[in-house]
């Protein structure tokens, strides 16, 4: 007797996302004809394509490309009506259409057209709604961290390279780091020399004690300080002026962006396996927020090679005839989890003694000034930390040093 397997048909769905409205395009099981549908982005019209997707009675798989954040409110919607979600690469798009219609011409009809084929022949994506595998909220306080903390920089290199030359150039020396609010506080009180030297060195050190913090030698950083506005060169504007109320203004935004970056960080040590995290070398709480947000459940991953793709970190060669070229990294992955790896590797190697130090100094022995060797040493360790990051969350152990030996 012959078992035979039959598959139920399945309703295959493209959508092609724009910001105001979606072209759809639908594959009925048996028809040649092809239904088209134009879905403007309000929810009258996305609980009519439900509609219209449910009244089939068949399993239905929907392909979409990814499209800035449009495709996020569509996609959740259809997700809770089960319907099967499938991500479309945008380079397997844009080669699949050149492919297919030998032309570089592109429209967003012949885009629904092109990612119904792809879910044809199965080249297609898993898609992970972060609302619902619950990454949602880590994804916004990492994305959130970055953007504050570019605003911080930029409004630093603001006051570096253009209020700084004009009121107190000889400030610019006391800066050492721009994760301390005390600099910040002190001008936006002091934006001028003038200022300073309108009182004696004691009233000046006394009235100050409080707004510098806690520092080491506070009284002789104070006593440089006011010895160097004695001799500043800053313009010699006027307390109430204009020009001053806008040196303050811009003060007051940078410790306001340092304050909403405290506030997130302080934030990201409650998340789930952060404590895990920032048990391995070179990682720290910022690297720590961005692996989870950008990894998601690392426990998904069964094998640390699915890691390694995932970050674009896996090897690919290219051959043709006779010829082969060297591995190489793929790079086809999340950069910007590759990015934070890189960066912890390259902090872990700088740490005492641990397991990334060592094997950096192994790989680089045989000519520790050859660049394209240390190059290649710095690519091993961000592979290296990757595996650890996996195997430290997969396990649910805190990371032990050398335990590899």
């Amino acid at each position: 007797m012959t078992i035979h397997h039959t598959t139920p048909a399945t309703l295959l769905v493209a959508i092609d996302i724009s910001k105001n409205r979606h072209e759809v395009l639908i594959g009925i099981p048996g028809k040649k004809r092809r239904r088209r549908m134009t879905v403007t982005n309000t929810l009258e019209d996305f609980r009519r394509l439900s509609a219209a997707l449910a009244s089939y009675d068949l399993p239905v798989r929907i392909g979409f490309e990814v499209t800035g954040n449009y495709h996020r409110p569509l996609a959740h919607h259809l997700g809770q009506y089960g319907f099967e979600l499938k991500l479309v690469s945008s380079v397997g798009l844009a080669r699949t259409r050149e492919a297919l219609h030998n032309s570089w011409d592109k429209n967003d009809p012949k885009d629904a057209q092109v990612i119904l084929h792809m879910l044809e022949i199965g080249a297609v994506q898993f898609f992970h709604d972060p609302l619902v595998v619950g990454t949602a909220d880590i994804q916004e306080l990492s994305k959130t961290h970055e953007i504050v903390s570019r605003s911080k920089t930029e409004l630093w290199h603001r006051i570096l390279t253009h209020y700084l030359p004009l009121y107190f150039p000889e400030a610019e020396r006391f800066h050492r780091s721009s994760r301390t609010d005390w600099l910040l506080a002190f001008i936006e009180k002091y934006p001028t020399p003038t200022m300073i030297t309108t009182m004696n060195q004691e009233a000046f050190i006394a009235d100050t004690w409080q707004v510098v913090g806690k520092k080491v030698s506070k009284e002789r950083l104070l006593s440089d300080i006011y010895a160097t506005a004695e001799i500043s060169v800053g313009l010699p504007v006027h307390a109430g002026s204009d020009a001053v109320r806008m040196f303050r203004l811009v003060l007051a935004e940078g410790r306001s962006l340092v304050r909403q970056r405290n506030e997130i960080e302080a934030r990201a040590v409650e998340l789930p396996d952060y404590q895990l995290l920032t048990t391995i070398p070179g990682i720290g709480p910022i690297n720590a927020m961005t692996i989870l947000a950008e990894a998601g459940d690392l426990r998904r991953f069964r094998h640390h090679r699915q890691f390694l793709k995932f970050c674009g970190m896996d090897l690919a060669t290219v051959q043709s005839g006779m010829f082969r070229g060297q591995s190489r990294i793929s790079k086809y992955g999340n950069a910007r989890l590759r990015r934070t790896l890189w960066m912890a590797g390259q902090t872990a190697v700088l740490k005492r003694t641990n397991s990334f130090r060592d094997k950096f100094e192994r790989y680089i022995s045989k000519d520790r000034h050859n660049a394209h060797l240390r190059r290649k040493a710095y690519t091993a360790i961000a592979a290296k930390m990757a595996r650890t990051v996996h195997a430290v969350v997969k396990h649910g152990e805190p990371y032990r040093p050398f335990f590899e030996g």
